[in-house]
C-alpha cells in the first residue's frame, strides 16, 4: 500500500516534471491569422506619429474651403445633394495649375476620407462617416484623378532632382506624394471592407471599383505595376524622396483586394480543381490549422532555475520525510545539469523542444513506480490532423523498387502491372494509390510539355484574361528587378540588419525637419521608427506570399518564375537573417504609442506624454503585425523549397535548424507547423547524431505535419540524399519556364521553323534584299568564286 500522505508531494513533484519536460506555463498566444488585422488598426498603421500635426492641418484646409461655398451648416448636416455638389467642386478644384493650391484642395480631400473627425465625438463615428465619404469620393471619380496626379508626381524630375541633392530627406520632400497615397489607401481600404448592412449600390460600386483597380485602365497598365514601378525607381536611387511605407502598404492592399485573400484563393483551388475534373480537397487547410494547438516550448534557463529554488526551499523539507523518496536525496531533483541558454547560434543539437534531462530520465536510482495524478497539461492526440498524400512519382519509385529487388526488371512509368510481386507489395500498391493526391500544378505542366511537343497540332490555349494574368503580363518585363528592389527594401527594414553606407533610406517619410532636442522626443522617435520598419516587412511579406500563391494556382510556371528570381536575388538567406534574432523578443514588442493612433487622436484629448508610459507600451500579449510578418515569411521559405533539393541543402548549408528551432519557442500553432515543415524537409541530410539529440522535435513534426506515406524523412536512407548540383537543377527549371513565357507572351519571337513560308518566285524574288556592307565591297570576288568559275549544266537544271 502506498502511504496516502505522500500524494500532495509526489503531485508537486510531477508538476516539476512537467515543467522540466518543457510544459511551459505560458498560454498559446490568442492569434488569429488572417488577411490583414482589424480595420482600425490597418487604418492606423498609414500613419507615422510623425505625421500627427498634419492632421489638423487637413481639417483646416477642409473647413477654409467649405466656409466660403456652405454658409453655417456642418457637413454632417448637409443632405445627399449637397455632399455630392461640394465634392465634385473640389474634383474640378484638383485640376488647377498652382501646386500650393493643388496640395491645399487635396488635403481638404483626404480630411474627407478620414471621416471628418472634426465633427464626430466617436471613433465608431469617425469609421462611419469614412465608409460615407469615401463611397462619395468614388462615385464622383476621385480615385482617377488622383492616379493622374500620382504619374505627374512619379515624373517630376525637379523634385526628384533636389532629393538626390539633399544630403538628409526628412519628411517635407515628399508632402504631395504622401497626401495622395493616403487618400487612395483609404479609399482601397475602405471599400474592400465588406459589410453586411451596405447598399446594394455600394456593393455594386465596390465590384466595379475591383474590376477597374486589376485593369490595364490606368495608364494601359495595373495600378500594381504603376506601384512596382515607384518601389524599383525609389531603390535605384533616382527618387530617395518616395514615402516608401505608405507605396508599400497601398501595393498590399491593391493586390489583397483585386486578386482576393486566403479565403479567396482556397475558393480558386477548389473551382479550378473541379474543372479539371480533379478529385476534391482532401480537407480545407485554412480550418486544419485554426484548429491546431501549439506545441509547449522550453521555459528558459532563468525561469526553471528561479522555480527550481523555489520549490527546492519549500519543499525540502516534505523530501527529506518520505522514507521511499531517499534515492531523491542524492541529487538535487530541481537542479539542472546545464543552465545554459540555449540561444548560442553555433549549438546545431540545441533542442528547442527538448528541455534538459531531469535526474529521474538517467539510470539512476528509482523508486518504485507510484500512482500519481495526472499533469493537466499533457494531452495526446486523437488523431493526425493532415490526410497523408502520396504523388504520382512516389509510386512509381516505390514499384521500381519493388520490381528490381523482387523481379529483376522495370516497366518505366507502369503503375498498374503487379505481376510477380508478393502479397503484401499488392497491398501497399492498393494503400499509396487510396492516397494519391494529383495537384493543379502537374497537370499544368503535362499540358505546357504537350504544347511544346506539338506546337501546330496542339491549338491555341485558352488563357483566361482574370486579374492575375493582367498583372504577371503587367511585371513581367521587369519581374526580376521588382523582387530585387523588394527584398532590398526588407533588408534595410529588418532589425538584425546593421546601418551601413550603401544601404537605401527607408527612413525618408518618418523623420521630421528638426531632429527631436529632448529625451522624451528621442524616446517618441525611436518608437516610431521600428514601427516604421515593422510594417514595411509586414507589407512586403503579404505581398510576396499573396503573389506566390496567387501565381501558383494561375499557372505553375509564372510561379516558378517569381520564386527562382527571389532564389536568385538571395531571399532564403535573407529570411534565415530576419530569423537570427530573439524572436519572442521580436513578437512581443511594444513599438506603439495607442492614444496617437488614427482615428483615437482625432476624437480623444491627448493626455500628457511620459517616459514611462512610453517604456510600458500598450497591455497587449504579442504584436499582431509582428507574428503576421513571421507566420508570412516562413510560408514563403515553404514555398521556394518545398520538392525542390538544391533549395533545400541550401538549408542546410545556411545551418538553418538552430535558427528555425529557435522559433519553435513561440506558443503558436501556425508558425509552429511552418518551422516544423522547414525542419522536416533537412532532418534527413542533418545527421544522426542530430535527431538522436532532437527526438521531441521530431515528434513533433510527425504529429503536426502532413505525412507522406513513402517519405523516409526521418531516418536519412532516401534517394534524395544525393549530391546537389544546384546549378544543374536550377538551369533546367528556368529554361522549361523561359520556353513557356517564350510560347504564351512572345508572340513577336515565334519559331522560324513554324512560320509560313512564301512559294511564289514573283514576291520572293521582289523582296528587297539587305546585303551586309563587306558583301557588296567584296561582291566581284563573290561572283567569281561562287557563279563564274562554278560550272553549271543548264541542260540538267532546266529538265
Amino acid at each position: 500500500m502506498v502511504n496516502k500522505a505522500a500524494f500532495p508531494v509526489l503531485t508537486k513533484i510531477h508538476k516539476v516534471i512537467c515543467l522540466n519536460e518543457g510544459f511551459s506555463e505560458a498560454p498559446d498566444l490568442e492569434f488569429e491569422y488572417g488577411d490583414a488585422e482589424k480595420w482600425a488598426a490597418e487604418l492606423s498603421e498609414l500613419y507615422s506619429y510623425t505625421e500627427g500635426p498634419e492632421f489638423l492641418l487637413n481639417r483646416k484646409c477642409f473647413t477654409e474651403d467649405f466656409r466660403i461655398h456652405v454658409a453655417d451648416k456642418k457637413w454632417t448636416e448637409l443632405s445627399l445633394a449637397e455632399h455630392r455638389a461640394h465634392a465634385m467642386r473640389l474634383l474640378d478644384s484638383l485640376e488647377v495649375t498652382a501646386r500650393e493650391r493643388r496640395l491645399k484642395v487635396a488635403r481638404a480631400i483626404l480630411y474627407m476620407a478620414q471621416g471628418t473627425f472634426g465633427e464626430c465625438e466617436s471613433e465608431a463615428e469617425v469609421q462611419h462617416w469614412m465608409r460615407y465619404n469615401v463611397f462619395l469620393l468614388l462615385e464622383v471619380g476621385t480615385f482617377s484623378a488622383l492616379v493622374e496626379l500620382l504619374n505627374m508626381e512619379i515624373d517630376n524630375s525637379a523634385a526628384c532632382t533636389s532629393a538626390v541633392r539633399k544630403p538628409a530627406i526628412s519628411l517635407a520632400d515628399s508632402t504631395d506624394l504622401r497626401v495622395l497615397l493616403n487618400i487612395m489607401y483609404l479609399m482601397v481600404e475602405t471599400i474592400q471592407q465588406e459589410v453586411l448592412a451596405d447598399s446594394p449600390e455600394w456593393r455594386t460600386a465596390r465590384d466595379t471599383f475591383r474590376t477597374e483597380l486589376g485593369s490595364p485602365l490606368y495608364n494601359n497598365e495595373p495600378i500594381s505595376v504603376m506601384l512596382f514601378g515607384m518601389v524599383t525607381k525609389f531603390c535605384s536611387g533616382h527618387a530617395p524622396h518616395f514615402p516608401m511605407k505608405k507605396v508599400l502598404l497601398l501595393l498590399w492592399k491593391t493586390i489583397l483586394f483585386t486578386l482576393g485573400g486566403f479565403e479567396q484563393l482556397q475558393q480558386i483551388k477548389v473551382r479550378k480543381r473541379e474543372d479539371l475534373a480533379l478529385p476534391p480537397l482532401p480537407e480545407d487547410s485554412i480550418r486544419v490549422v485554426l484548429t491546431m494547438r501549439a506545441a509547449s516550448p522550453p521555459a528558459s534557463a532563468s525561469d526553471l532555475i528561479e522555480q527550481q529554488q523555489k520549490r527546492a526551499r519549500r519543499e525540502h523539507k516534505a523530501l527529506i520525510k518520505q522514507d521511499n523518496l531517499d534515492a531523491f536525496n542524492e541529487k538535487d531533483p530541481y537542479k539542472a545539469d546545464d543552465t545554459r541558454e540555449d540561444e548560442d547560434d553555433s549549438d546545431d543539437n540545441d533542442n528547442s523542444l527538448e528541455p534538459e534531462t531531469f535526474p529521474l530520465e538517467r539510470d539512476e536510482v528509482m523508486p518504485p513506480p507510484i500512482p500519481h495524478p495526472p499533469c493537466e497539461r499533457v494531452s495526446f492526440p486523437k488523431g493526425l490532423p493532415w490526410a497523408p498524400k502520396v504523388r504520382e512519382k512516389d509510386i512509381e519509385h516505390f514499384l521500381e523498387s519493388s520490381r528490381s529487388k523482387f523481379i529483376g526488371y522495370t516497366l518505366g512509368s507502369d503503375t498498374d502491372t503487379v505481376v510477380g510481386l508478393p502479397t503484401p507489395i499488392h497491398e501497399s500498391i492498393r494503400t499509396l494509390k487510396q492516397h494519391k493526391y494529383v495537384s493543379i500544378a502537374e497537370i499544368q505542366i503535362a499540358k505546357e510539355e504537350e504544347f511544346q511537343k506539338t506546337p501546330l497540332s496542339g491549338g491555341e490555349e485558352e488563357v483566361e484574361m482574370c486579374s492575375i494574368e493582367l498583372l504577371y503580363q503587367g511585371i513581367l518585363p521587369n519581374l526580376p528587378q521588382y523582387m530585387i528592389a523588394l527584398l532590398k527594401i526588407l533588408l534595410a527594414a529588418a532589425p538584425t540588419s546593421k546601418a551601413k553606407t550603401d544601404s537605401i533610406n527607408i527612413l525618408a517619410d518618418v523623420l521630421p525637419e528638426e531632429m527631436p532636442t529632448t529625451v522624451l522626443q528621442s524616446m517618441k522617435l525611436g518608437v516610431d521608427v521600428n514601427r516604421h520598419k515593422e510594417i514595411i516587412v509586414k507589407a512586403i511579406s503579404a505581398i510576396l506570399l499573396l503573389l506566390l500563391k496567387h501565381f501558383k494556382l494561375n499557372h505553375i510556371y509564372q510561379f516558378e518564375y517569381m520564386a527562382q528570381h527571389l532564389v536568385f536575388a538571395n531571399c532564403i538567406p535573407l529570411i534565415l537573417k530576419f530569423f537570427n534574432q530573439n524572436i519572442m523578443s521580436y513578437i512581443t514588442a511594444k513599438n506603439s504609442i495607442s492614444v496617437l493612433d488614427f482615428p483615437h487622436c482625432v476624437v480623444h484629448e491627448l493626455p500628457e506624454l511620459t517616459a514611462e508610459s512610453l517604456e510600458a507600451g500598450d497591455n497587449n500579449q504579442f504584436c499582431w503585425r509582428n507574428l503576421f510578418s513571421c507566420i508570412n515569411l516562413l510560408r514563403i521559405l515553404n514555398k521556394l523549397t518545398k520538392w525542390k533539393h538544391s533549395r533545400t541543402m541550401m538549408l542546410v548549408v545556411f545551418k538553418s535548424a538552430p535558427i528555425l528551432k529557435r522559433a519553435l519557442k513561440v506558443k503558436q500553432a501556425m508558425m509552429q507547423l511552418y518551422v516544423l515543415k522547414l525542419l522536416k524537409v533537412q532532418t534527413k541530410y542533418l545527421g544522426r547524431q542530430w535527431r538522436k539529440s532532437n527526438m521531441k522535435t521530431m515528434s513533433a513534426i510527425y504529429q503536426k505535419v502532413r505525412h507522406r506515406l513513402n517519405d523516409d524523412w526521418a531516418y536519412g536512407n532516401d534517394l534524395d540524399a544525393r549530391p546537389w548540383d544546384f546549378q544543374a537543377e536550377e538551369c533546367a527549371l528556368r529554361a522549361n519556364i523561359e520556353r513557356f513565357n517564350a510560347r504564351r507572351y512572345d508572340k513577336s519571337q515565334g519559331n522560324p521553323d513554324f512560320l509560313p513560308v512564301d512559294n511564289c518566285l514573283q514576291s520572293v524574288l521582289g523582296q528587297r534584299v539587305e546585303l551586309p556592307e563587306e558583301f557588296q565591297m567584296n561582291y566581284d570576288l563573290w561572283l567569281e568564286r561562287e557563279v563564274f568559275s562554278k560550272p553549271i549544266s543548264w541542260e540538267e537544271l532546266l529538265q
